[in-house]
């Protein structure tokens, strides 16, 4: 069994669908669980829908729902000719049910309601897809894996009942199914039947669910670059590919901000042993990218540069030592407020926290924060980072810049800047 993982840029159109079907033709018999995505912007415009919603503007909210439903049924019209009525029937009924929450008044919290708005994009995209593999002569099951994927009620960020989930897996028998299953990305559902999402990268982390709990042989993940990069090639246009990863590494990387393999995606497949491959959807036959349990020892420098980063200053309030319960105090904000600092520096009397500068946040640390300290906030930063780094390219990188905050050990050099 192979588990194959296609993002929302990999179905965001008509000619991208078809791309992937003739992808799917090379491997049609062979055993797949195939995860995709909402097509391209779906998510974004589906967030659109919950807000409006949840604003108790339930017009707008219909309006901006219809949007998405005409997409879909478009899509739909151009990929298919025979199954086009038993497709149609399925979406309706998906668009039913968001239109049915869509009528009443919002009495519960938006994270909620944003799971449930938002999981159709994903129900919508695999129906069409899958009707289409269907009359391209690629049978698969599709699967509604809020059948599947068992979670709590922690809305917008759910944790995984992985018992429950397992012995629904085992209960499918994916060996007396077609070679090819055809499931969604990012969301679950409670033991209540609510819809779920899991999450920053939920659908690769569905993707590595599968892979652990069928004991996959790997997982491939297609994007629209030719694998992992050393650095954003929008940025640094010599940004080069990167044939060999460890599980380890690809952690770090995204601990930094690279925007790889989310580490919660990389756990279930460490644990046993299963390799991951990004490759290209726009060129299959290209090696890609493969992260397993093997070091490679000459890695190239790996640049992550994070624009929109916010500096707040902490100084005690008497002049007396930042010790540990002050510290401690701290980190129980970070908690309550789900912050990640992407740098800390603390002195005798000061510490001083990076974090990305979304407004809302940034403005409720510090309120949080003044309990306990005197605080400044300064804006509009950049966080550099460079795992395998020299001189020469740290030196490079920050030439002319004014460094607030600087930081390295043996593997690693960030350096906070305006």
């Amino acid at each position: 069994m192979k588990v194959f993982k296609f993002g929302g840029a990999a179905v965001n159109n008509v000619e991208r669908i078809q791309n992937l079907a003739t992808i799917l033709q090379q491997y049609k018999d062979e055993k797949l669980i195939i995860i995709i995505s909402a097509m391209g912007k779906t998510t974004n415009a589906l967030e659109k829908v919950a807000e409006a919603f949840y604003a108790e503007k339930k017009e707008e909210a219909l309006q901006l729902f219809d949007v998405v439903k005409k997409q879909h049924l478009n899509t739909a019209k151009y990929l298919l000719v025979k199954n086009f009525n038993q497709c149609l029937s399925q979406l309706m009924d998906f668009f039913t049910e968001v239109e049915w929450l869509l009528h009443d008044k919002p009495v519960r919290e938006f994270d909620y309601y944003y799971d449930q708005i938002v999981c159709c994009g994903e129900l919508l995209s695999t129906c069409i897809i899958s009707h289409y593999l269907n009359e391209s002569g690629i049978k698969n099951n599709w699967l509604d894996v809020r059948d599947i994927i068992r979670s709590d009620n922690n809305f917008r960020d759910a944790n995984i009942d992985w018992e429950r989930t397992k012995t629904t897996i085992d209960q499918l028998s994916f060996t007396s199914l077609n070679n090819i299953s055809i499931t969604q990305g990012f969301i679950g559902a409670t033991d209540e039947n609510e819809s779920t999402t899991l999450g920053r990268e939920g659908s690769d982390y569905t993707a590595a669910v599968f892979a652990n709990i069928v004991n996959a042989e790997s997982v491939t993940i297609w994007k629209d670059v030719e694998g992992v990069m050393n650095a954003d090639p929008k940025i640094f246009p010599d940004a080069q590919l990167i044939n060999e990863l460890s599980y380890d590494e690809v952690i770090e990387m995204a601990y930094y901000g690279a925007q790889v393999i989310h580490p919660k995606t990389i756990k279930p497949l460490q644990n046993k042993g299963i390799p991951l491959h990004v490759k290209c959807f726009t060129d299959p036959s290209a090696a890609g990218t493969i992260i397993h349990k093997k070091h490679n020892k000459n890695l190239p420098p790996i640049i992550v540069l994070k624009e929109q980063q916010a500096l707040i200053h902490l100084e005690s309030r008497d002049y007396s030592f930042v010790g540990e319960k002050p510290m401690a105090m701290l980190y129980e904000i970070f908690a309550q407020l789900r912050i990640k600092p992407n740098l800390i520096q603390t002195g005798a009397i000061h510490v001083q926290v990076c974090i990305d500068d979304y407004s809302d946040k940034v403005e409720r640390l510090a309120l949080a924060a003044d309990t306990i300290f005197d605080v400044q906030v300064e804006k509009g930063l950049s966080l550099l980072s460079i795992r395998h780094y020299n001189e020469t390219l740290v030196n490079k990188m920050l030439i002319n810049k004014e460094v607030m905050l600087m930081q390295q050990t043996n593997e690693t050099v960030q350096a906070l800047f305006r």
